[in-house]
Formats: structure tokens, sequence, C-alpha cells
């Protein structure tokens, strides 16, 4: 059994995710097998796993990190939000349907044996666990049934080193709190912490640390600066993808942010590129109208944010940009939103009906119970490159523009195109990660592309991750800290 360590965080988006990345590209270097472990998450922005399923995004990151292919029992729980009241339930992989968050509350603590089964499998191969946790454990208000944070940690018998982010402020309040409000039993569980994000002399911290120690007992393991690189890892949410904006680029690619954005991690690629400006216009705000492409990105409700684009205006805005001659793209519910007509008769996604689609495209989409989770393999036909990609969607589309399919997958024809070839959409996520494709693509728009491999750049930010964790964490004391779970 391998020897296992949580992270949990002092508050949600304290660097978690990344944290784990970079540690277990650390601890590969030095030669160990290091697999990851999120017991829940919560993300709309979803990664199809080798054995068929689907898991949050950060977790494929960090599988890639540790050097595995990502696999269903590395995010047991998965929760893609509907609404504001309740989300799709994901488990091991596979979807197991929609919950009111009231509801999954009172059910989650039975979903505790799944993910101490799937813990077991990961633990079974690997030296060394990374674990994740979920939000805060100082949430003392959910913990009874918690499978996220102590809940889990408990379950397992795991120690935890908490972190907090100075970059937000107050985190001596933060370490110094959650110490204050945990019960004895979980307070015990915690056998260090570390501060995260600090910007500037880090010594200067040096007075905070001692009173965080002094309160609580525990050893620093650490202040880790502000990793300039991270926009360079793909994004985990949408407020990352934000930060991502404000490039200087010739080419203005405009994405409208949807309420239910879903996998949007094709937009990555597109940021990393220096000649592309990545515009996401929130709510309140035009697509602007120098925007060379407005990209229509994925949607977890696609109607319920069709009926809010045409709130915004956003259907006016788009249908001007293309009278200009300007380029659209959708993928997966951008795509089905292009359409004629989207029909969910069975409710899949909110209340069975159908709407209108933009009419775009010459296609109709219906939804269907069963979701089709693949690694794809297509080709672009126009310029032969190759495009290694995922699909995750419940919609089968046909439609007279369908005959203009601008992909081969699996030797299907897959996608569909306007007449003019300005409007464009597919189910394949990850176009864009493909060099040769997206470097076609974009010179089609009368942009310059990089002739840097984006795979590349990703390995090349994890390593330099991992190394400024080495400079800043003190990653022998982690080690020291671990234990044999179930012990």
């Amino acid at each position: 059994m391998a020897r296992a360590i949580m992270i949990q965080g002092a508050g949600s988006n304290v660097g978690k995710s990344m944290l784990v990345a970079g540690i277990a590209r650390a601890f590969l270097r030095r030669g160990m097998s290091v697999a990851p472990f999120k017991p829940q998450n919560m993300s709309n922005n979803a990664a199809v796993t080798e054995d068929g399923g689907e898991i949050g995004r950060a977790q494929a990151l960090q599988a890639r990190a540790a050097g595995r292919a990502p696999l269903v029992d590395m995010n047991p729980v998965l929760l893609k939000p509907e609404t504001d009241h309740g989300a799709q339930i994901i488990v091991q992989g596979q979807r197991i349907g929609t919950m009111r968050a009231r509801d999954y509350g009172a059910q989650k603590a039975t979903l505790l044996p799944r993910v101490v089964e799937s813990f077991a499998r990961i633990a079974a191969g690997a030296d060394l666990v990374l674990v994740e946790g979920a939000g805060s454990p100082a949430e003392v208000n959910l913990r009874a049934g918690d499978i996220a944070n102590m809940g889990f940690a408990e379950a397992v018998d795991l120690p935890v080193v908490l972190v907090g982010d100075i970059d937000r402020g107050g985190v001596i309040a933060q370490c110094v709190g959650t110490h204050a409000v945990l019960s004895s039993q979980d307070r015990g569980r915690i056998k260090g912490f570390a501060i995260n994000k600090f910007r500037g002399d880090v010594s200067l911290f040096d007075d905070g640390l001692r009173v965080i120690e002094r309160a609580t007992g525990w050893p620093s393991l650490g202040v880790v600066p502000w990793f300039d690189d991270a926009w360079r890892l793909p994004a985990e949410d949408v407020l990352d993808l934000e930060r991502k904006g404000g490039a200087s680029g010739a080419l203005k690619v405009a994405v409208p942010r949807l309420g239910r954005i879903a996998n949007f991690d094709d937009l990555d690629p597109l940021a990393a590129e220096p000649d592309v400006t990545i515009d996401l216009i929130a709510p309140g705000r035009p697509l602007p109208g120098d925007a060379d492409l407005v990209l229509l990105p994925g949607s977890k409700t696609t109607i319920a944010d069709l009926a809010a684009f045409r709130a915004q205006g956003w259907d006016i805005d788009l249908a001007a940009h293309i009278r200009r001659g300007g380029h659209v793209m959708g993928i997966c519910g951008g795509y089905q939103m292009l359409g004629r007509k989207i029909t969910d008769a069975h409710g899949l996604e909110g209340p069975p009906g159908s709407a209108d689609g933009l009419g775009h495209l010459d296609i109709e989409t219906h939804l269907r119970p069963a979701k089709r989770l693949a690694l794809s393999q297509a080709r672009h036909m126009a310029s032969g490159q190759d495009v290694q990609g995922y699909e995750i969607h419940l919609g089968e589309t046909s439609g007279p523009d369908c005959a203009r399919a601008w992909l081969s997958l699996d030797g299907r024809p897959e996608g569909a195109a306007s007449a003019d070839g300005r409007v464009m959409g597919c189910y394949i996520h990850g176009l864009f990660a493909a060099d040769g494709f997206r470097q076609s693509y974009l010179k089609g728009l009368g942009a310059s592309p990089t002739a840097r491999g984006f795979d590349h750049g990703i390995d090349e930010t994890l390593d330099a991750l991992a190394d400024h964790l080495e400079r800043h964490l003190d990653l022998d004391l982690l080690l020291r800290l671990t234990s044999r779970p179930f012990s």
C-alpha cells in the first residue's frame, strides 16, 4: 500500500490543485511512482479518461504531472452544476443522475464506500498518493457525512497539510481560524501548513509563520511565492480562464461567458498564442464588433444558456458579426446552439421541451439519455492535420450542413459548416491543442501562430513548477509526514 497525504485548503481556490500537480512532478522526478486523488470535485470542466469515464480536468493535469494516464478512480465523485441549486452527479466516471444540493447533502455519505474503493485501487499501484481536498475543512457545518475533506481523511486515516492563500489577505486568520473551529480529532490530523501565492520577499512573512506556529502547534512547510507561469497550465475553472485574457495579440477571439460554460479547455491553446487575444465576454457586455472569431464553447445546460445568450442580445451581435464576414466556431453545446433547433424530450438538462437555435447552421440536435464519452482521433480534411481530442455530450446532431463535415472521425464525417465555410461546429474538444490544426486554422484567419508545441509547453511548465516547489516547499518534511492509510 502506498504512502499518502492530503492537501486541504484554508479556503477555496488557494491553489491546491496546482500544488498537487507540482508536488507530483517533483516526486516523479525523484524516482517515485506517484498518483493523484480527489474524493469529490465540483467542475463543469471535465476530462475523458482512458477507461471510458470522466473526471475533473484538474485531476487529469495532475495525472499528467505524475506521468500517468487519467483514470476514473482518481476523482470518484464529480459534481457538474446544472442550476444554482442542483448538479449532475458523476460516480466513478459515469452519470448516475441529477440531484438538488439539499438532496445530495443528505445522500453523499452513501458514496463514501465507493470513494474509499477507488482510493484503494489507486493506492495499490503507487508509492505515494497525493490527495486533494475540496473547499475547506473549516466549513464545519458540512462535516456530517463529509467525503471531500476530513470525512475522507478519517475514513482512510490520512495526515493533512493545510494550505493558506496569502494573496487574498488574512492568511493568519485563515490558518488560525481553521484550527479554532475544527474538532480536536480533525485538528489532530493536520500535521503542518504552507502558505501559497506570496508576492515579494518571502522573508517578510517570517514573523507571520511564527504566529501561526505558536497558535496552532503545526510546523511550517514553507512559503510558496507566486508562480508566474501558472497561466500556461490548463485552466480549472472560469475564474482561471478570465485571468488569461488581456493579451495584445492581433487576432481577437471573442468568447461569450455562458452561465454553465463547460469544457472550456479548448481555449487554453489559443490563450497561449502570442498573436491571439482571448476576450471572455461577461454578461452585460456586447460581443465586440472588431472580433475576428466568435467561439461558442461547451455548455452544461444548452437550452438554458441559449436563452441567456439571447437575453444578452448576443444573438443580434453574432448575426452582425457574420454579416461583416466574421468567423464563428461552435464546440459541443456551442455547436448545438448554432443550429435550427435543440430538443430535450427527456428533460436531461432542464424541463422537457425544445428551443429554436440561432439558425446559422442547417442542423438539428436531439438530446439523448446515453452520454457519449470517448477519446477521439480525427483528421481535419482541408489541411490533412491530425487531431487528438475527446467527446463528452448527450446530443445527436444531423442536417443538411453536416454534408459539409470538416473532420473525419474514425472514418466517419464529423461536424458541420455553412456554405461559405465561415460558420463551423463539431463535437470534438481539444482541437486547438493539436499544433498542426491550430496553426492551419489561425493562419486562415490571418494570424501568425507560433510553432511552439502546446503539449510540450505544458510539460515544461510542470517541470518549472516542480523546480519552484523544490526551492520553496520542504518536500522532504512533506514526505516524512505521509503515512500508510487504513493503518
